[in-house]
Formats: C-alpha cells, structure tokens, sequence
C-alpha cells in the first residue's frame, strides 16, 4: 500500500533549514516527527523562513496543492505579529483569516486531511509581551478554522507556555531550541498521528 503524503507548509519554525539539508526535512520539530513515526508516510517540509500567511498564500498552488498530499499540517502566524512591531505591516484579523481560509479551502474540497498548529509566543523580552495583544486574535482565529474544517488542532501556544521555561523553549522568544523542537514533536504527534491510519 502506497504511503500517504504529509506535508508540513509554514515559516522558519518549520523551515529550519531544510533547504539546505539533502533530505529536505530541516533540523526541527518536522525532522523530530518523521524520526519517530518512520516509514508511515512520505514526507515533504514546504516551510520557509519569514513567511506570513500572505507568502504561503502566494505560493500555496506550487509548493502544496501541486504534490496532492494526503494530509497538510500548517503552522504560521507568528510573522503576520511580527511584521506590526518590526516593519509597520499590520495584518488584521479579518485578512489573517481570509489568507488562511484561501489555504485550507482547496485541501478541505479534496479531502486533504488538515492539521492545524496554533502559531505561539514564549515573550523573553519586555516588548514582546506587548506582541501578544495582536498575535491572541489571530491564535483564536485558527481555533475557529480547526473547528469549520474540521481539522486536528495542535494546541502550541497553550502547552509551549504552559512549561514556564520561555527562554528553555524558544530564545529569542519564536525560534525553538532542540528541546523546544522535541515538545512541539511530542505534542504534534500525541494530535496528529492518528490521522496517518484513516488516510492510508
């Protein structure tokens, strides 16, 4: 019986260098999750650094829609807050959810299965605290699109933050360390794993 195809699309959370690396998995949480569950999929890491949910829109066709995958797990967000504070670029809400839905609606049309990573923030630093104020709407948002698509909702934010070691986990706030790499693993497996069955 032929694998299914996982497909992980987000920003450098996922990216984590998998451009460069000959397998084309990276060295993060996604290399972490096809360690342990190997040989029950194939495999393809479509993340890339600095994204917002625009940039995965723009490229949705060729780099997701284009390899027909079994299921998609998305992970982004983060960079649609980061922008606000770094570059001005305000994502709004109601456009934060009209990307993502553009991404999501022609998976659900195929019954693609769908996995949805809520985007986190560990604040190590005093201005990021502030971050939180707009990056919340948008976490609630995937919440919201886990529930009318129907798809397996991995809890980030909550359970990175409930560890209580930000810095441990992610430090500069964002970007995991291995350790912070091996929880998101942990936790994405624990949700999604048992979709690998039914898609088979």
């Amino acid at each position: 019986m032929t694998p299914p195809t996982v497909l992980f699309a987000g920003d450098s959370i996922t990216d984590c260098d998998r451009r460069t690396d000959p397998a084309g998995l990276g060295d993060g949480y996604v290399l972490r999750i096809t360690r342990a569950l190997a040989g029950q999929a194939r495999w393809i890491n479509r993340g890339i650094s600095g994204d917002t949910t625009r940039d995965l829109r723009d490229r949705w066709a060729h780099d997701v829609l284009a390899e027909h995958p079994s299921l998609v797990s998305v992970l982004v967000g983060v960079n649609d807050t980061w922008r606000r504070y770094d570059s001005g670029t305000v994502t709004t809400p109601a456009r934060f959810q009209a990307n993502y839905r553009a991404l999501l609606d022609p998976l659900a049309a195929e019954g693609t299965a769908l996995v949805l990573v809520e985007p986190f923030l560990l604040p190590v630093r005093a201005e990021q605290v502030e971050w939180r104020e707009d990056l919340e709407p948008k976490i609630d948002i995937v919440r919201d699109l886990a529930r009318d698509y129907r798809a397996v909702l991995v809890p980030a934010d909550t359970a990175l933050n409930a560890v209580g070691d930000p810095a441990g986990l992610a430090p500069d706030g964002v970007h995991l360390s291995p350790h912070g790499a091996d929880l998101l693993a942990k936790l994405w497996i624990g949700h999604a794993a048992p979709l690998l069955a039914p898609v088979r």
